[in-house]
């Protein structure tokens, strides 16, 4: 059996590590981006170069698509030399972006005009998750078509969950950040708490991880708050893109979430001190 063609649009933070493991595992890649540069240690190591998702959709079997919002994706996919070009009866492309759910059924319906059957898998998890391939990828769409690309998506993760039919992985993506941006507001205040306590921060962290205050978000951003690490694993700027899009969908279900508006409004002040480019730990630094 000939191995699976593979091409992965998209080579950010997450991206890129992302890619190299499909590239580990030995299927042909093919690569997109908009910044050619990023794509240099994967050529390096095998990995072809097209000038198009169009053009790396081409030979694919799976087109692997991880990029910043719902606008990229429609252009990704639909735009000027589109994915969509290139779509034909059988192809998975797999969204592992986290854009709007009404947006992803859209783009699914298109697609599947063509043949082609798109998955909606955003992921949890940071740079780090992405760099070990321990990712948490929550995956809507055609069962099929999951079962088929379970494999490919296992070199990404370790939690891969089937949420449902299409847009059922973005919805999921989404009260995934409520329960992250809510958290780290939380560890936000704990932290700030212990130190203007005279408490050590490490011994603090120490004492409470381990019971039922424990968390990712304490675990690995409460040290990066208190030694003033606000270097990015993933944006404020990409944070507040994901609240936005829960809030309009919060809104479409006539919901009000009052705790996903106060963070919301506690990450753009973050934002309009300057702060947008670094990572959602700077949170902290509104605080106090």
């Amino acid at each position: 059996m000939n191995p699976t063609q593979l091409a992965f649009i998209g080579l950010g933070i997450m991206g890129a590590p992302m890619a190299g493991h499909l590239l580990a595992a030995g299927n042909p890649l093919v690569i997109n981006s908009r910044t050619k540069s990023k794509a240099e240690s994967l050529l390096a190591r095998g990995a072809k170069w097209a000038d198009t998702p169009a053009a790396a959709a081409r030979e694919a079997d799976v087109v692997f698509l991880c990029v910043t919002d719902t606008p990229d994706v429609r252009d990704v996919l639909l735009g000027k030399h589109g994915v969509i070009e290139s779509a034909r009866p059988g192809m998975i492309v797999i969204d592992h972006s986290t854009i709007s759910p009404a947006a992803t059924r859209e783009f699914a319906a298109a697609l599947a005009g063509k043949g082609a059957m798109l998955l909606d898998a955003p992921i949890s998890g940071g740079d780090i998750g992405a760099k070990n391939a321990t990712l948490s990828i929550m995956t809507g769409g055609d069962r099929p078509a999951y079962d088929r690309a379970l494999p490919l998506l296992q070199k990404l993760g370790k939690t891969i969950t089937y949420c449902g039919p299409t847009g059922s992985g973005q919805l999921t993506k989404l009260a995934n950040q409520i329960l992250v941006t809510i958290t780290n507001l939380a560890v936000s205040e704990a932290m700030t708490f212990a130190k203007k306590s005279g408490l050590d921060p490490a011994a603090t962290i120490q004492a409470v991880a381990g019971g039922a205050a424990g968390s990712w978000q304490l675990n690995n951003l409460g040290p990066k708050m208190m030694s003033g690490d606000f270097a990015p694993g993933f944006t404020i700027n990409l944070q507040l893109k994901d609240l936005r899009l829960v809030l309009e969908s919060a809104k479409e279900l006539n919901l009000s979430l009052r705790a996903v508006q106060l963070v919301n409004e506690l990450f753009t002040q973050a934002k309009s001190k300057g702060w947008g480019r670094e990572g959602t730990q700077a949170l902290y630094k509104t605080i106090g």
